[in-house]
């Protein structure tokens, strides 16, 4: 348990990535410090290897847990090899999830034929080995509610959809469909006033928080590459916008990872 005893999860991080080489320990550490419990080390960030990266990573230690799937950037390089692979780590006993896998419109590095494709496959993965989903979704909350509802059915996956940027109506979409909103330093910045509006609407119960390290640093450390200790940022913002406690949001958001991922 940490020591100032916050008890968060970062629920969404890439600590077994190139930018931590080296220190990676330190980096588990300094989030122990900041009252971060437990890391969900997420893979599918470029290719393969983040997958084996992030499930040895778990392995070495027991507040980290991981999950595996393919960035929908790099849907167009999933095929049948790459799919038998990844069921496989699936049934590694750190693997948690499947994912992150999605719609992303914004950049569309993949087709999005095969984005649609793959993101179908994953679909079926996590029906088929009854874990949940870790959803990356960008400018396609439509299509991506529409796969979901129609490969899953509501309530038969459950997941998050994590990095949650989108509207009041993308985010009820989600919702309804039985799934949970992640959030990300994104909330911290200084132009984030509608997203922190989304915040405010979301029930607590619905809500996970998470650093998506390297990437997405709050405030005060914009510029800087993320990790996990920062979470706490995220949380504070949440119980700011939402006027609660910091261990409200703590213990909430902590129940909400747990019994979604079941750890």
């Amino acid at each position: 348990m940490p020591q100032n005893g916050l008890g968060l999860i970062d629920s969404h991080a890439h600590i077994q990535g190139k930018e931590y080489a080296g220190e990676t320990a330190a980096v588990v550490q300094r989030a122990g410090d900041a009252g971060v419990e437990q890391i969900i080390v997420v893979g599918g960030a470029g290719d393969m290897s983040s997958n084996t990266a992030a499930v040895a990573l778990a392995e070495s230690c027991a507040n980290l847990y991981a999950t595996v799937g393919m960035h929908p950037h790099d849907a167009k390089d999933v095929g049948e090899a790459e799919l038998h692979e990844l069921k496989k780590l699936a049934a590694h006993p750190r693997v948690i999830a499947v994912g992150e896998t999605g719609l992303d419109y914004y950049y569309n590095h993949s087709p999005r034929e095969a984005q649609r494709r793959v993101f179908t496959q994953f679909i079926g993965l996590a029906k088929e080995t009854g874990l949940p989903l870790v959803v990356h979704e960008r400018d396609a909350a439509s299509e991506a509610v529409e796969l979901l509802r129609g490969q899953g059915g509501a309530g038969e996956i459950r997941g998050v959809i994590h990095c949650f940027t989108g509207d009041y109506n993308a985010a009820c979409a989600y919702l309804d469909l039985g799934f949970y909103l992640s959030f990300t330093g994104i909330i911290t910045f200084k132009n984030a006033e509608a997203l922190r509006d989304v915040v405010r609407k979301v029930p607590l119960g619905r809500i996970f928080v998470e650093t998506d390290s390297p990437y997405l640093t709050p405030v005060p450390h914009r510029g800087r590459r993320n990790e996990p200790a920062y979470v706490k940022l995220v949380a504070e913002m949440v119980a700011s916008v939402k006027g609660v406690t910091l261990e409200e949001v703590a213990h909430t958001t902590t129940r909400n990872v747990q019994q979604v991922f079941r750890i």
